[in-house]
């Protein structure tokens, strides 16, 4: 382990954080860790815990956690997409190539029904892509 620690720590959560400040300038030298605020990173906001002020060094670290995540979040959304693409390729040559009867049986309806939905879905946004251009000059 490090001897250096960060000032804060984020106990991620869903739609945010916990946010704590790392202290070990204490007599034992023990870790302690202080909540100060809780963050919501769908709204952006942002709650100070127990009736404490944030600093501006903590206002910005905050933010900065904030944006980090969000980014990383989304990277991993986009990540997901593209595994799917590739799930729905090894699905389709397993269907084809390897699956029994029984198998197909028990799966063939839910797939045609999310496919359905995913495609009318897909359908429906590119139709709104390129209408947009439209609306603009007309």
């Amino acid at each position: 382990m490090s001897t250096d620690l960060p000032d804060y720590y984020f106990r991620v959560r869903d739609n945010g954080a916990f946010v704590f400040r790392i202290d070990t300038e204490n007599r034992q030298r023990r870790i302690e860790m202080d909540q100060i605020a809780v963050v919501n990173i769908r709204n952006g906001e942002i709650k100070p815990h127990g009736g404490r002020a944030l600093s501006d060094a903590d206002l910005t670290r905050i933010k900065d956690w904030m944006h980090e995540r969000t980014t990383l979040l989304a990277h991993r959304d986009m990540d997901d997409i593209h595994r799917a693409v590739d799930y729905m390729n090894t699905t389709t040559h397993w269907a084809q190539s390897k699956a029994s009867e029984d198998q197909l049986e028990e799966v063939t309806d839910n797939l045609l029904l999310a496919m359905h939905d995913l495609r009318s879905v897909l359908v429906r946004k590119k139709a709104d892509r390129m209408m947009k251009p439209m609306k603009k000059t007309g």
